[in-house]
């Protein structure tokens, strides 16, 4: 059969909560990424337990797009769509384009399950109006029973019903299987034969497309066009996020310490760093969110690189103990992982919405430097960034990302800890034993850090407001407006890099302005204007609070200005209060869903008529 070569697809896997889809493309998206092409996932998942098995509450999805190039979305519409069972097809098909190839498992197809799917006819297909010869119809579950029979139990030969799917997909798409395997030997390492029979199936889904030639299978190859050299791995949000704290921590010369309560979605940080205590990472799963980020400030106190992880609702509890570290003024990492609110809201889903709280939510002036992730592989780079702002300038930092970067993956290309920067705490001078004090300053106004153990530098901290001199508890109104104000100016000092602006940054009639994990809708959407001839630019923010210096310039020098982001304009008021006369055009979507790139560019092509 010809192979034919294309620049990029999508694919989105869906079935039932346990049906494994997660595990299906998390590894076709680490077969994807070995061979060096760029990947972008989306994990979309219920926030039921487990719903009723066939219901379409309990339908979950992962979505991955993949391209001979850069990429920057998942993709607003697949170009293969598996569905495991009834339910999976009414509720994604939708995800489809017109032209979509889709798999079904028609052992899931009966009528108690299109009764389940509240379909009104057994012709499923024709009340959906799906072309027949787009469908691969196979009896899935069948074939993987034949062929696991007798190899392991009947529950557990259910389980690999994915991986039959999996096999297919990488037939369709030209995948070596080998990373497949590997992945799954290592998973299953603990049960040889496990992985084995899940092996066995992959084979076995791949073999089925080779012999029956679908009419509507061709085979395509997404090649590599511009492949950096290196080592590469499909990597999430969270565990980039992770391994970027690690680094920092090896670049400190620290320990690295976390304390944290589980919660969706920033559990996987926890998981993840919990694994490398040989790299002399501490985790602590608390009994609270209030004591993992109390937790926290006494081992920064102590002198480790010190992190505590949560969610919006997390924010909200710690606030009192991040207050508390911004007075003692100590070196403290708060990973908000933002999901969809108020209170538990959509907790699977993905929102921008925590940005004024990062900014504004604790009592008293309390100023926190506050900087965001623009995608998966981009939490590495801006986790390593807030462990250095925060131990170089003794204060909490807050690092936003969002469900989206966190769950979803990118191909990440291993990096080298010699390209980065030097992380140097400013360490108490051994020259000043004897007269130092516990709130003396360096020349950038940042205190000294005296690590615990330092004999002639002991000293005590607390919540109540100090004498700048001294350090000893004061009430002195002067005294609290300079502490005030030093504390201020501290993180106003803190450098950090320009705006940068992309796309036609010289002449754009429209700038598109957003933060953290909309970079790359709003980029999509940039490249799509671009290409229909209009004049865009982009300018996304990493770093919030400082925000960049060429701020103010990069904002009033274009006609037009949309703030896009997944809140009800938080990031537009920031900048209105920080830029005079800023007054920008504003899109806010709050659906716990990605942007769709579509739907960007004619909003964006309705504000520039």
């Amino acid at each position: 059969m010809e192979i034919k070569e294309k620049e990029s697809v999508v694919v989105r896997f869906s079935g039932d909560s346990g049906d494994g889809m997660q595990l299906a493309g998390n590894i076709f998206s680490t077969v994807s990424a070995t061979v060096g092409n760029s990947i972008s996932t989306f994990p979309d998942y219920p926030a039921d337990i487990r719903a009723p098995q066939g219901s379409l509450t309990g339908v979950s999805g992962f979505q991955v797009h993949i391209g001979a190039g850069q990429v920057y979305t998942p993709g607003d519409l697949c170009d293969v769509l598996v569905a495991m069972n009834a339910a999976a097809l009414k509720t994604q098909y939708r995800y489809a384009k017109p032209d979509a190839a889709i798999i079904i498992d028609t052992d899931s197809f009966g009528p108690k399950d299109l009764e389940k799917a509240q379909f009104k006819t057994e012709d499923y297909l024709g009340e959906m109006g799906i072309d027949p010869d787009r469908v691969i119809a196979c009896p899935l579950t069948t074939m993987v029973k034949d062929c696991l029979e007798g190899l392991l139990d009947p529950k557990s030969i259910l389980k690999c019903r994915n991986m039959f799917a999996l096999g297919l997909v990488c037939w369709l798409f030209d995948r070596d299987l080998n990373v497949a395997f590997n992945f799954l030997r290592e998973k299953f390492s603990k049960k040889p034969e496990v992985a084995e029979a899940n092996i066995k199936v992959i084979q076995a889904g791949y073999d089925y497309g080779h012999n029956t030639h679908s009419s509507v299978a061709n085979v395509y190859r997404i090649e590599t066009k511009h492949k950096v050299p290196g080592r590469y791995m499909d990597i999430t949000g969270n565990k980039a996020t992770a391994y970027g704290f690690i680094a920092a921590a090896e670049k400190a010369g620290l320990k690295l310490y976390l304390g944290s309560y589980p919660i969706t979605p920033a559990t996987d940080v926890l998981h993840e760093l919990s694994k490398h205590k040989s790299l002399g990472v501490i985790t602590v799963q608390c009994e609270d969110e209030i004591s993992g980020c109390a937790s926290a400030v006494g081992a920064s106190f102590a002198g480790a690189l010190a992190v505590t992880s949560t969610s919006g609702p997390g924010i909200c509890l710690k606030s009192e103990a991040m207050n508390l570290a911004v007075i003692m003024e100590l070196p403290l990492v708060v990973l908000d992982v933002q999901r969809g609110g108020p209170a538990t809201g959509l907790p699977t889903k993905s929102e921008q919405t925590d940005l004024l709280q990062a900014l504004f939510g604790r009592n008293g002036e309390s100023p926190m430097p506050v900087v965001a992730a623009a995608s998966p592989t981009d939490c590495f780079e801006m986790a390593f960034a807030a462990s250095k702002m925060a131990l170089e300038h003794m204060t909490p930092v807050i690092l936003m990302t969002d469900a989206f970067v966190a769950n979803g993956s990118g191909a990440f290309k291993l990096p080298d800890l010699e390209d980065y920067p030097a992380i140097n705490p400013p360490y108490v001078p051994e020259e000043l034993k004897g007269s130092w004090t516990p709130y003396m300053r360096n020349e950038e106004g940042v205190r000294y850090w005296a690590v615990p153990g330092r004999e002639g530098f002991e000293h005590i901290l607390g919540g109540l407001e100090k004498d700048d001199k001294t350090g000893a508890i004061s009430t002195n109104p002067e005294n609290h407006d300079l502490m005030t104000r030093k504390r201020q100016a501290k993180v106003d000092a803190i450098p950090v890099p320009d705006l940068e602006v992309l796309g036609d940054k010289d002449d754009a009639e429209l700038l598109i302005v957003g933060f953290g994990g909309t970079y790359g809708h709003l980029h999509a959407a940039m490249d799509e204007l671009r290409a229909q001839g209009k004049k865009v630019a982009l300018a996304h923010f990493r770093y919030i609070n400082p925000l960049p210096k060429n701020t103010a310039e990069v904002l009033l020098k274009y006609p037009k200005v949309v703030v896009a982001e997944q809140n009800m304009g938080q990031l537009a008021a920031w900048l209105r209060m920080k830029v005079d006369g800023f007054v920008p055009q504003r899109f806010n979507q709050v659906k716990g869903q990605p942007f769709v790139v579509n739907e960007l560019v004619e909003a964006f092509k309705q504000i520039m008529r």
